[in-house]
């Protein structure tokens, strides 16, 4: 995904140096990708009755918090809503490693395979273990009702300038 908004972003430079921007060919591209993270990253579904699903997460220094969460909600989202130290830099495009996190073994088949993005991102991962995930990339179903989360000890934040 991210590799796709590179391009995107370039494309919304170049046209205002060149005042183009007035065409709204033009602008609707940076205008997608713009509310997109608005759209997607941030927002809480609210559990109905009887359907809250657990998630705890264990911080740095091991304590322990559980909330009760609604199912199609990302781990990201969670722990920000909850004032958890979980940056999410790149606003859940899994472009960065803000958000990396250590599942609970019991629970890590659970999860679908991380697609090829996720993947190379996480070979960055700081503190990388076999059971590590990208919280923007995890949602909340059924079947994880009461997993544990890690927070690692660090996360590294990569960013596009560091590979210009």
């Amino acid at each position: 995904m991210f590799r796709a908004a590179v391009p995107v972003l370039r494309a919304a430079r170049m046209a205002t140096k060149s005042h183009a921007w007035a065409s709204p060919v033009n602008r609707a591209p940076q205008r997608l990708f713009l509310q997109s993270l608005a759209r997607f990253h941030g927002h809480l579904h609210t559990p109905k009755p009887g359907e809250e699903l657990k998630i705890t997460f264990i911080s740095k220094d091991g304590s322990l918090q559980t909330f009760e969460v609604a199912e199609g909600d990302n781990i990201l989202d969670i722990a920000q809503a909850h004032n958890l130290e979980m940056e999410g830099a790149c606003g859940g495009l899994c472009a960065c490693l803000t958000c990396h996190v250590i599942v609970d073994p019991e629970f890590y088949d659970e999860i679908p395979e991380p697609d090829d993005d996720e993947n190379d991102m996480l070979d960055l991962a700081f503190g990388l273990t076999e059971t590590s995930r990208l919280g923007c990339q995890v949602v909340m179903t059924k079947e994880l009702d009461g997993i544990r989360i890690a927070l690692p000890a660090m996360t590294r934040n990569l960013q596009l300038k560091d590979f210009s």
